[in-house]
C-alpha cells in the first residue's frame, strides 16, 4: 500500500495561510496530511530555509505548494530536500538563477499588473535577514487592495483580508534565487489566474511553461485560493496522485 504524501502549502505576500483554508479542509478530509508552513516573508534565502526546516521534520514523500511569492520560495526551498516529489505554483512566481520577483517579468512584454509603487505603501521596519538590519515592509493600500489582489472576492472577505495581510519585506521583493532552482528537476504543476492583476497571466503562463509544468487555468483574481479553491484542490490532487 503506497504512502499518501504529505502536501505543505506556502502562502505568499499579503496573505497568510488562512488563504488555504477551503483546500486543506478538503484534502484533509480526504485523508490526506495536511502542513501549512509559516513563510516569514523576510527574505527568499531566509524564508526557503525556514520551509526547508519544515520539510526536514517530514518522513516519506511531500508535494510542495506555493502562491504568488511562495512560489519563488518553494524553489528554492525544495533545493537539497530529498523527500520533495512535486512541486505545484499556483498564481505564482517560479525564478530561475539570479532572478527575483522584482525582476523576472519585463512589464514591456507581460503587461497588466497593477502592483506597484503606485498601489503599495512601505514602512520601515528592522529585520534580521536584510543586509544592513534596515528595511522596509510593502503593504497594499487600502484604496487598491481589492483591485489589485482579491478582485473577485466579495466585498467583506476582501476587506478583511485587506485588514490581515501580511506585508512582504523588500529584502524579499528583491531577494535572488541562489542556484539551480528545484523545478528543473522536479515534476511540476502550474495554476494560472487569468483575471490575475498581480502577476500578468502571460508572465505566469511563462514561467510555467519555462519550468515545464503541467498548466491548468481558472479565471480568478490573485486570490485563487479563496475565490476558486476547487481549482487548487484539482492541480495539488493532480499533483499527488502522481506521486502516489
Amino acid at each position: 500500500m503506497s504512502t499518501l504524501p504529505t502536501l505543505v502549502f506556502v502562502h505568499g505576500a499579503f496573505a497568510d495561510s488562512s488563504g488555504w483554508s477551503s483546500t486543506l479542509a478538503d484534502l484533509d478530509g480526504r485523508g490526506y496530511p495536511v502542513i501549512a508552513a509559516p513563510n516569514p516573508l523576510r527574505g527568499l534565502t531566509a524564508d526557503a530555509d525556514q520551509v526547508r526546516s519544515v520539510l526536514d521534520t517530514i518522513d516519506g514523500p511531500v508535494v510542495l505548494v506555493g502562491h504568488s511569492y511562495g512560489g519563488a520560495v518553494i524553489g528554492e526551498a525544495a533545493r537539497g530536500a530529498s523527500n520533495v516529489r512535486a512541486l505545484v505554483f499556483v498564481a505564482a512566481y517560479a525564478l530561475d538563477e539570479g532572478e527575483s520577483i522584482a525582476t523576472v517579468l519585463d512589464p514591456e512584454r507581460y503587461p497588466g499588473g497593477l502592483l506597484g509603487p503606485e498601489t503599495t505603501i512601505t514602512r520601515p521596519v528592522r529585520n534580521p535577514a536584510a543586509p544592513d538590519g534596515q528595511d522596509g515592509d510593502l503593504y497594499i493600500t487600502d484604496a487598491d487592495f481589492a483591485k489589485v489582489f482579491a478582485a473577485d472576492v466579495g466585498a467583506a472577505r476582501a476587506r478583511l483580508m485587506y485588514l490581515e495581510q501580511r506585508p512582504l519585506s523588500l529584502t524579499a521583493f528583491t531577494g535572488t534565487a541562489a542556484a539551480e532552482p528545484a523545478w528543473k528537476h522536479l515534476p511540476s504543476w502550474a495554476l494560472v489566474a487569468s483575471e490575475d492583476n498581480a502577476i500578468p497571466p502571460a508572465g505566469q503562463r511563462w514561467m510555467a511553461q519555462r519550468a515545464g509544468a503541467t498548466v491548468a487555468e481558472t479565471t480568478s483574481s490573485h486570490a485563487v485560493m479563496v475565490s476558486r479553491p476547487e481549482a487548487v484542490t484539482a492541480a495539488v490532487l493532480a499533483a499527488a496522485t502522481s506521486v502516489g
